[in-house]
């Protein structure tokens, strides 16, 4: 599996190896000893998977408390995926980054907690996995603007199908709960 940093260094783009043969194909989208030799140490204790029609938007969202670190992988269609890092006092607050993922190119975000996390479907019938290493928890659940012209993230639709929660949530200077800087290992 390579892992190659993205320009905020503690997300990750995971590629991995795709062994085809006669019967079809296999990759290890998880793997605990070679992820920890890159520099991923964790456990995931909780795997999601949603479904989404083209452009439909979900995010930005993150846990605090009881953050979670978060694999990204899509099984079907594709999605333009982005994290920002949330933490305050980080030399990077503010910043995103944005990556295509999809079924056909087969990379993963490694998105660390401190980020949050949103993504826009760029087909119907996408098929998101998460992988988290915390547990959901409702009452920690938060989310900011997707919107928010302080980032200026570069979404590929200008209407998105948005949840009631995602359309109301407040820009990042206006978030009430963001989590601290610290140097992640």
């Amino acid at each position: 599996m390579r892992v190659t940093p993205t320009s905020l260094p503690e997300v990750l783009t995971l590629e991995p190896e795709r062994h085809d043969d006669a019967r079809g194909a296999f990759m290890e989208l998880w793997r605990e000893d070679k992820l920890a030799a890159a520099g991923i140490r964790a456990r995931i204790v909780q795997t999601n998977l949603t479904t989404s029609r083209k452009d439909v938007l979900r995010g930005l969202h993150f846990q605090e408390p009881n953050a979670q670190d978060k694999l990204i992988a899509v099984l079907s269609g594709a999605i333009f995926d982005v994290a920002v890092d949330i933490r305050r006092s980080s030399p990077r607050f503010g910043r995103w980054v944005g990556i295509e993922l999809s079924a056909a190119n087969r990379r993963q975000l490694w998105i660390p907690r401190g980020f949050a996390h949103g993504f826009c479907a760029l087909a119907d019938d996408t098929q998101v996995q998460y992988a988290c290493t915390d547990y959901y928890t409702p009452a920690h659940d938060r989310a900011i603007r997707w919107d928010d012209p302080a980032l200026g993230i570069e979404w590929p639709v200008k209407s998105p199908i948005l949840s009631p929660r995602d359309g109301a949530a407040p820009a990042l200077a206006d978030a009430p709960i963001l989590p601290a800087y610290r140097a992640l290992p």
